[in-house]
């Protein structure tokens, strides 16, 4: 059976699901995902593997209107990688999907400019319909369903739970059809194409994510500063910089006598050790560097370079 193979770009605006979707498709946790908006910073590649073939999954950063330099990196990322994919996999919220008017086919926007922008590249599209578990009368569905139906520049529809993984299966099914022919692009045991060191430091933003609150997540930046693997413990000693915006930020996190940042830094430790499957040891430092979401060179030294 000749086999397909393909890099699909998975796009959305934030909190729509799209890394709980790719970590549902791969069966690991690849990328963080908590229930603020505009978690995903950077592109996450995630490989699926099947008798078909291969789908390169590319996890990109929620389409938002973007002010600060790191919002703006955020939204290029992600439509930055129109040109490059062989398809897209175009996800909306059940509830943005279903207060949705006009007509033929209509969806508002981000979703419009995407889809746009897609077509004007000539890339196929499917939409996935997240969220579906949470209605409580499924038959308002068919009518939503009915309408995208209309839309000329999708190619298939179909209702999920990424969460549950409800028709995730029948997702992947049609999302086949839209790739080209060809060998596999990575070897079947790769998952990613992200570093160990990559997946340490967005483990710790996810829990900085989970426990701060207001605006401070998106002011922190977590730079992996020393990795040592130690071959005849089997372990593995992480230092880590945990850089925000001001002196505020950081009393924040160091939380009262240092509660916060010991408890922040366990939870990942945990989680670390769980990605490596060995013992992880991590140490965790603040620093304060001013204005870093605004200024390109911070940006870029901190891991936010425009690819």
């Amino acid at each position: 059976m000749e086999t397909v193979a393909g890099t699909i770009a998975i796009l959305g605006r934030p909190n729509v699901g799209k890394s709980t979707l790719l970590n549902r498709i791969v069966g690991e946790k690849l990328a963080i995902v908590t229930p603020k908006p505009q978690t995903t910073r950077n592109r996450i590649t995630g490989v699926y593997n099947h008798e078909r073939g291969q789908i390169v999954f590319v996890d990109t950063p929620g389409v938002h209107g973007a002010k600060k330099g790191l919002n703006r990196f955020m939204v290029g990322e992600a439509m930055g990688m129109i040109q490059e994919i062989d398809a897209a996999l175009v996800v909306i919220d059940v509830d943005v999907a279903m207060q949705v008017g006009g007509g033929k086919g209509g969806v508002g926007d981000p979703e419009g400019t995407i889809l746009r922008q897609l077509g004007e590249a000539g890339r196929p599209i499917a939409l996935a319909v997240n969220k579906v578990d949470t209605l409580k009368a499924k038959t308002l569905l068919l009518p939503v369903l009915e309408r995208l139906g209309q839309n000329e520049l999708l190619r298939a529809i179909v209702p999920v739970s990424a969460t549950k993984g409800t028709n995730v299966d029948h997702l992947i099914g049609e999302l086949w059809a839209l790739l080209p022919a060809g060998p596999p692009l990575y070897a079947p045991e790769m998952l990613t194409d992200r570093s160990e060191r990559f997946l340490a430091s967005e483990l710790i933003r996810e829990q900085l994510f989970l426990s701060l609150r207001q605006e401070i997540p998106y002011a922190v930046a977590v730079v992996i500063d020393e990795w040592q693997e130690r071959e005849g413990k089997g372990d593995v000693v992480i230092s880590a910089s945990i850089v925000v915006e001001r002196e505020g930020q950081r009393a924040v996190i160091l939380g009262h006598k240092g509660a916060m940042i010991r408890e922040l830094g366990t939870r990942a430790r945990l989680a670390i050790s769980d990605l490596l499957q060995r013992p992880a040891h991590l140490k965790l430092h603040i620093t304060v560097d001013p204005d870093w979401t605004t200024s390109p060179a911070a940006l870029e030294r901190y891991g936010y370079r425009s690819s």
